[in-house]
This record gives structure tokens, C-alpha cells and sequence, in this order.
């Protein structure tokens, strides 16, 4: 289906999506805990169903209702079958690990783009604890056969903050101790405190001294009923459309949340957005945007829509320090580069990030999404900056972390013309 994305002036109060990250973990550790867990406000999205499959693959009884995951888990046994993780990374990545936990040669899969990114760190680590681990050089399809001894295990932090996360969540399921130590630049680490965080709601503290984390073996996870709270990742967009043209109330957003993309709202104001903060509900409204220099390592996810939005403002911005964001969905420097050059940004990609020449107003055009959600939704949103409309293909790859992304465009006056 081709879509054109015409911009408009935007207006309304919106509620985003649940977090994606926090439905992944609470969906694991609710499989891996004995007894009954309830997970409420749960996103349910094509890599969030790919985690629900994969659980339901070792034992755990699923099932949903409305915006409620109900999961009996705990009685968890090897898979009899190949795991296909479809798009998702976070389910590849955490399921591996824990895939480990068995004395059964187990291969889990994903699609073509998922084939394409990287497991070696992650396979590397597990083989220090005694799994034999098999890969198509260092990529998917994998397969893993425990059972994992637990111990010391080094791994390198500066691929991605998913393979860490998969050694914790599986650590407490093992006989034995286990002390992780990350090596090197420690990358996307607001995302270890939240595996943290949810892992000591399930009951499971983990231990840090500096760059060695000691989790305790052979505890296991408690039952426990967590609602899972919106995404900044995906209200960024919102908040971004609203700063471009609009006036854009996002709500359910808290403040406290250790969520890194938590950060667009320090970005906003940085930059010069209008902004008001009142409890959980931000309010934005088209502003004059100035430049900035900005070290996106922590915040990766947030790179499409912040250069999108920089594409607009007075002068030169420089996005740093994110090499990692070429091992994404899509290469995603290369990929937000030719997106925003195709509609007219005067921008240019770096090893670890790009450089922005704001300009403005932007041309629009016929973009290439390469099936990646953030692309997507990021040049959705750059319409709002074109004298005409942004045209693609594969809309629908939004549905990946939010599904109801177009509508809620439309509903704040996006012209959105379908074919």
C-alpha cells in the first residue's frame, strides 16, 4: 500500500503506546516465574507477540485480554520446535539467553533483516559458560545447547545493551553465581536499569560494582502483577509533530521512569520548544528551533526523530557517538541520511551519527522506509516541515512498536491520503 503523509497543523491530546522494552522483560520474567503474573497496559505489537510466541514455546500459559498479558509460568521445559523471533531483536537477543538454560540443542531464527544483525558477542559470552553455541558468522540463525554453568563471563558493551540483558534475566535460572563484566564503552545502558529494574520487581536484585555485575544463582523469579508504563520512545514522535506544527498535549508520560529516551524532553528544551509540564501530561507547541551538538550513545532510538526534527532549526547540528545504530533494523545513520536528503534536508552521515544544515522548509518526496518502524514514523513526521507530501511504501511496519501510530495521526489533523 502507498501512503502520502500531506502535514497539516496539528492539534489534540494523545496517549502513546506502553513501552515495548518493559512489555518484552515483563512478558520474560512473568514466563520464568512460578505462579501467576498479571501484566496490564502491556503493548501488544508484532515484536511484543514474537516474545509471547517464543515464552509459550518453553511452557508458559499466555493469555490475553484486552491490554492484560495473564502469564502462569514457571513450568518451563526445551522448545520442540525452531523459535522464529520475526522482526524482533529484543526477543532474539533475550531468548538465546535463556535458551541456555536447557540440555537441548535449540535454534532460534528471525527474518531477513533480523538475519543481518549481529549475535557474536552474545554467543562468545554464553560459550565462557559451557553452552556450545552455533551461528551463521556470528549472525542468525543460531542455536544453543546448555547447559549453562553460570560463573564469571566478559563481555563487550559497546555492540548492544540487549546481550547484557539476556545474561541477567537468565542469571538467577542458573545452579550457580554468576559476575558479568562488561569491557569497554558501555552503550544504551538506560536500558540495563530497566532489565534491572524489572528483575528486582520479580523479585531478583542484582549487584554492581562498577563495571562487574554479581546476580545470585538458583533463585529464580517471584510472581508478580506490573502495569507497564507508556514509551517515550514512541511519545517522542508526538512531541516532535507537535514542536513542528502543532499543539500537542502528550499525557501518561512519567517523569521518574529510568526509560533513556526520557531525554527528548531535555532535547526539546535544549532547542528552544515551548513546552509545560504538568504531572504526567507534557504539552508542546510549534516553536523556533536553534542547532545543537548532541552525543546520542545512550539514546539511540531517539536518532531519526531528533535529526528530523534538527532538519528545520537555525543552524549547524551534530549528532555523535552511535555507531551502534548501523547494527539496527536498518543501517539506521544510512537510512535516516537518505530519508531526510530524499525530502530535501541538507544533512550528511558520519561514522557515528550525522551532521545537519537546518534549512527552512523541506521538499517532500518518495522515501524509502526499508521496513524499518522508526524511519517510518520519523518521515511521517518531517512532513509536517515539506511544501508537499512525504510518499511511501510499507506503512504499515509502524505496527512493529506502535500500531495505532497512523490513526493517531490522523486524529490530531495529519492528511493522510491511502491508495
Amino acid at each position: 500500500m502507498k501512503i502520502s503523509f500531506c502535514g497539516g497543523k496539528l492539534e489534540g491530546i494523545i496517549t502513546p503506546p506502553s513501552s515495548k522494552s518493559y512489555t518484552h522483560r515483563a512478558i520474560f520474567l512473568g514466563s520464568l516465574a512460578q505462579g501467576h503474573s498479571i501484566m496490564s497496559n502491556a503493548l501488544l505489537s508484532n515484536d511484543t507477540l514474537a516474545t509471547i510466541h517464543a515464552c509459550e514455546a518453553i511452557g508458559a500459559k499466555i493469555t490475553i485480554e484486552g491490554d492484560r498479558i495473564i502469564i502462569d509460568g514457571g513450568k518451563l521445559h526445551a522448545p520442540s520446535e525452531v523459535i522464529n523471533t520475526d522482526n524482533s531483536g529484543t526477543t532474539m537477543r533475550i531468548f538465546t539467553g535463556l535458551a541456555s538454560m536447557f540440555n537441548t540443542r535449540i535454534e532460534i531464527t528471525g527474518d531477513e533483516s533480523l538475519q543481518k544483525r549481529p549475535m557474536e558477542p552474545l554467543l562468545d559470552a554464553l560459550s565462557q559458560c559451557g553452552v556450545e553455541c552455533t551461528s551463521n558468522n556470528g549472525k542468525p540463525p543460531v542455536t544453543v545447547k546448555g547447559y549453562n554453568r553460570g560463573g564469571k563471563v566478559t563481555i563487550d558493551g559497546g555492540i548492544s545493551s540487549q546481550f547484557i540483558t539476556a545474561l541477567f534475566m537468565t542469571a538467577p535460572m542458573l545452579s550457580a553465581d554468576s559476575e558479568i563484566v562488561i569491557t569497554g564503552k558501555m552503550i544504551s545502558e538506560p536500558y540495563l536499569d530497566v532489565t534491572m529494574k524489572m528483575m528486582e520487581n520479580f523479585g531478583v536484585h542484582t549487584n554492581k560494582n562498577d563495571n562487574i555485575y554479581s546476580i545470585h544463582g538458583n533463585s529464580g523469579y517471584k510472581p508478580h502483577n506490573f502495569k507497564i508504563p507508556a514509551d517515550f520512545s514512541s511519545a517522542a514522535f508526538m512531541l516532535v509533530a507537535g514542536a513542528l506544527n502543532g499543539k500537542i498535549t502528550v499525557t501518561s508520560l512519567d517523569m521518574t521512569d529510568p526509560q533513556g529516551d526520557r531525554r527528548i524532553i531535555d532535547i526539546l528544551k535544549m532547542i528552544g520548544v515551548q513546552m509545560n509540564i504538568d504531572g504526567q501530561n507534557i504539552a508542546v507547541e510549534m516553536s523556533s528551533l536553534k542547532a545543537i551538538e548532541l552525543d546520542m550513545g545512550a539514546i539511540p532510538d531517539l536518532f531519526p526523530i531528533v535529526a528530523t526534527l534538527l532538519a528545520t532549526a537555525h543552524g549547524t547540528s551534530r549528532l555523535y557517538g552511535a555507531p551502534q545504530l548501523k547494527l539496527k533494523e536498518s543501517n539506521r545513520i544510512e537510512t535516516t541520511v537518505n530519508m531526510l536528503k530524499t525530502i530535501g534536508a541538507d544533512i550528511e552521515a558520519t561514522d557515528d551519527g550525522c551532521i545537519i544544515r537546518g534549512k527552512e522548509k523541506l521538499t517532500g518526496g518518495f522515501i524509502d522506509n526499508k521496513g524499518d518502524h522508526r524511519i517510518m514514523m520519523a518521515a511521517a513526521v518531517a512532513s509536517l516541515s515539506c511544501e508537499g507530501p512525504v510518499i511511501m511504501e510499507n506503512a504499515e511496519c509502524c505496527a512493529v512498536s506502535y500500531p495505532a501510530f497512523i490513526y493517531q495521526m490522523k486524529t490530531l489533523g495529519m492528511k493522510v491520503i491511502e491508495e
